[in-house]
């Protein structure tokens, strides 16, 4: 799910295939989440939504 481009780049909200890595800069960026999270968030989102990321 990208919220982000300069139109070469993209920066967005994505699962990962290594969850033990949580917490640490190995993105570019991006929004990493564990994938059930990603998943559950898919579901209650749409094109356009707005969606504030909080620390």
């Amino acid at each position: 799910m990208g919220f982000w481009t300069d139109g070469v780049n993209d920066i967005g909200f994505h699962g990962t295939p290594d969850e033990s890595v949580m917490g640490d800069a190995v993105s570019h960026g991006c929004v990493r989440m564990r994938n059930d999270d990603i998943s559950e968030m898919f579901e209650k989102i749409s094109v356009g939504d707005k969606v504030i990321v909080k620390e």
